[in-house]
């Protein structure tokens, strides 16, 4: 039998291995507009575009949010599987977050190859805008890996998740919200550490989806 190519797997960050970053903002800023994510808005451009608007009007600076993101930890669990996960195959994390927000978050998963965007910032310290690194770079990334000879899994729990996990050889839902769930009922759904680690090692055995 001729030995499986080499696996290679692709991970969302917010929601999989951290919190998500915009809601922990939320709250302690009292804001509650700033809760929505791509788990209820799927149109990525229309959701930046409305938490700059409240950024804005609240006078709310990068560095507002960067003292709410040193105040996080990853999820319970995240840095267990992220060292299970080291030990039997290659990892990489594709998020639409930002470096300038995952950045203090690199130590304390070990820091793992993480591809994110950029956003643009004002003299007075005001996000201005974004800068994607390439246009659905998520799906892109897996289809490059696969050119490249690899065996691929992707992990998500978002509406922004799905190309990506649609592209891989095996797509994995993990702890997404029901109404993703009800558009995409074709990716197996996972809740737990052990449960995403099953799904990854049946991949690993060879299998695909289901």
């Amino acid at each position: 039998m001729p030995s499986l190519p080499p696996p290679i797997v692709a991970f969302d960050l917010e929601g999989v291995f951290l919190p998500e970053i915009w809601i922990a903002f939320a709250e302690q800023s009292a804001l509650p507009a700033l809760r929505r994510t791509t788990r209820d808005e799927p149109d990525y451009n229309k959701l930046m575009q409305e938490r700059m608007a409240i950024l804005r009007q609240n006078n709310l600076t990068l560095h507002d949010i960067q003292q709410a993101i040193d105040k996080m930890e990853p999820l319970p669990g995240a840095t267990d599987f992220l060292g299970w996960i080291r030990r039997s195959a290659q990892l990489v994390i594709i998020t639409d977050s930002f470096y300038e927000f995952v950045r203090p978050f690199l130590p304390k998963l070990g820091w793992p190859t993480v591809f994110a965007h950029t956003l643009e910032v004002d003299p007075d310290g005001m996000v201005a805008g974004y800068r994607l690194r390439v246009p659905n770079g998520k799906p892109m990334a897996v289809e490059a890996f696969k050119k490249l000879g690899f065996r691929t899994a992707a992990v998500g729990d978002s509406y922004n998740d799905t190309a990506m996990l649609a592209a891989a050889d095996r797509g994995i839902f993990f702890r997404p919200p029901d109404k993703v769930i009800e558009d995409f009922p074709q990716f197996p759904i996972t809740r737990t550490y052990d449960e995403l680690r099953a799904q990854i090692e049946q991949f690993l055995r060879g299998g695909r989806h289901g």
